[in-house]
C-alpha cells in the first residue's frame, strides 16, 4: 500500500537525513563501536544540519516545527543505515519535551541553544542499580537545602551518560511521597560530586555510551529545578507516549530494512543448485514477516497521525511500542537464520541488527509492562 504519512517537506528533510549519514556518520561508525562512544564532533554537525531540536521554537535555535513526522524519518533513516551510536532520537523526542514543556524562560535561554546545536548533549537518568525504571522505588535524594538540592544516589544504564552535558535526574524530593514525591532535577557538567561510572559493555548498540552516574551531595541550584516540585510523576506520565511511540516508529522501520536485506539475499545465495528464494519454506518466511511489517506499518502510522493530532492515548503508544519491538526481534531473529552461517558474522548488516535491536522489548517499558497497561485499560 502506498503509505499516506509523509508530504514532500518530509522527502525534502529524509534526503537531508541520508546526505548528513553518508558524510558525518557512516565513515566514522566502525570506529565508534570500536571505542564505545561517538565523536562530539558529530553532535554539533548534526546541529548545523538542523537535526537537533526540530520541535524546539526558532526563538531558541530550534526549528520551530512540533511535526512528529521530521523525528519519524529521522528514526527511519538511522535504523536503515545501521547507525545505533548518535542518540539523536533520546536527545529531541524524549528529553527536548522536558525541556519545552517544564523549562522556565530563564532555563529555555540557558540550555535550549546549545541542545540544538549539538554543543550540550543530554541524558535522563531514571533507572537506578536496584529498582529498574520502578518510579516507587527510587532512592536517590535531594534533601532541601535553602536555595539548593543536595543530590545523592545513583542511576545506571543511562544512555549519553559519557558524553551528556546536561543530565535530567529523577529524585526524591519527598520521601514518603512514593511515586508522587519525584522531582526532575537538571544536573550540569562539571557540578562537585557529579561523578561518571563505567562506559557500559553490551551486546549491542556498542557507538552508543551507556554509563553509571553516580551524585554525592551534588549542589542543585533551586533554579535547576524542571517543572514544580514533587511533579516529575506527572511529567513523565505525559512524556511516555512519545517516548514508546518514537521506540516504535524505529522498531517497525528495522523490521522493514530486515526484510529488505534478506529479500534480496535469499534471491542471490544458492542451495541445492537454486536460489533460496525459490523453496517454499522460504517464500512462506518471506510472505509471513512481509505481511506482519506491513499491517504493523499501518498502526504505526496512524499512531503519528495521532500524536501529531495530540490524541495519542498512552494505550494505543504502549500497543504500538510492544508489537512493534517484539516484531522487530522476530524478524531479526528469522531473517539471520535464513542467513544462515553468513547471518551469524559481524559484517553482515543482519548480524548487527540483531544484537543491536534486541533492547528494543525492554527500554522505554519492556514487552511485560506495555501488556499490563494495556490489559489494565480494558479489565481495570
Amino acid at each position: 500500500m502506498q503509505r499516506e504519512l509523509y508530504e514532500p517537506e518530509h522527502e525534502a528533510f529524509r534526503e537531508t537525513v541520508k546526505a548528513f549519514l553518508a558524510k558525518e556518520v557512516l565513515p566514522h561508525h566502525d570506529r565508534w563501536e570500536k571505542e564505545g562512544i561517538v565523536d562530539r564532533e558529530a553532535w554539533l554537525a548534526a546541529g548545523r544540519a538542523g537535526l537537533l531540536g526540530t520541535a524546539v521554537p526558532e526563538e531558541f535555535g530550534g526549528g520551530g516545527v512540533p511535526d512528529f513526522r521530521y523525528a519519524s524519518v529521522l528514526a527511519e533513516e538511522f535504523v536503515r543505515a545501521g547507525a545505533s551510536g548518535l542518540a539523536i532520537g533520546l536527545h529531541n523526542d524524549i528529553i527536548g519535551p522536558y525541556l519545552t514543556s517544564l523549562g522556565t524562560e530563564e532555563q529555555k535561554r540557558r540550555w535550549l541553544p546549545g541542545f540544538c546545536s549539538g554543543e550540550l548533549i543530554t541524558a535522563i537518568a531514571m533507572t537506578e542499580p536496584g529498582a529498574g525504571s520502578d518510579l516507587q522505588g527510587i532512592r536517590t535524594t535531594a534533601t532541601d537545602a535553602g536555595d539548593h538540592y543536595l543530590l545523592n544516589g545513583s542511576k545506571t544504564f543511562i544512555s549519553n551518560g559519557i558524553l551528556a552535558d546536561l543530565v535530567v535526574v529523577v529524585a526524591r524530593t519527598t520521601p514518603e511521597g512514593g511515586a508522587h514525591g519525584l522531582s526532575l532535577l537538571v544536573v550540569e557538567r562539571g557540578m562537585a560530586g557529579f561523578e561518571r561510572g563505567r562506559n557500559l559493555d553490551k551486546i549491542g548498540q556498542k557507538a552508543q555510551d551507556t554509563a553509571e552516574l553516580f551524585f554525592h551531595d551534588v549542589r542543585v541550584p533551586k533554579e535547576n529545578l524542571l517543572g514544580e516540585e514533587n511533579g516529575a510523576f506527572y511529567a513523565l506520565m505525559r512524556n511516555l507516549a512519545q517516548e514508546r511511540l518514537a521506540i516504535a516508529v524505529a522498531a517497525i522501520a528495522g523490521a522493514e530494512h530486515l526484510l529488505e536485506l534478506t529479500t534480496e539475499y535469499v534471491k542471490q545465495r544458492t542451495a541445492f543448485g537454486k536460489p533460496l528464494a525459490k523453496l517454499q519454506h522460504v517464500r512462506f518466511e518471506i510472505a509471513e514477516l512481509a505481511t506482519e511489517c506491513a499491517v504493523t506499518r499501518t498502526f504505526v502510522d496512524r499512531c503519528v497521525t495521532e500524536h501529531n493530532r495530540y490524541a495519542l492515548t498512552p494505550v494505543d503508544a504502549s500497543m504500538a511500542k510492544w508489537w512493534a519491538t517484539e516484531l522487530q526481534k522476530r524478524a531479526a531473529d528469522r531473517c539471520l537464520q535464513l542467513h544462515g552461517g553468513y547471518g551469524y558474522m559481524s559484517e553482515y548488516p543482519v548480524a548487527k541488527a540483531f544484537t543491536d535491536g534486541r533492547i528494543q522489548t525492554i527500554y522505554g517499558g519492556t514487552t511485560e509492562i506495555m501488556k499490563e497497561i494495556v490489559g489494565r485499560s480494558l479489565l481495570g
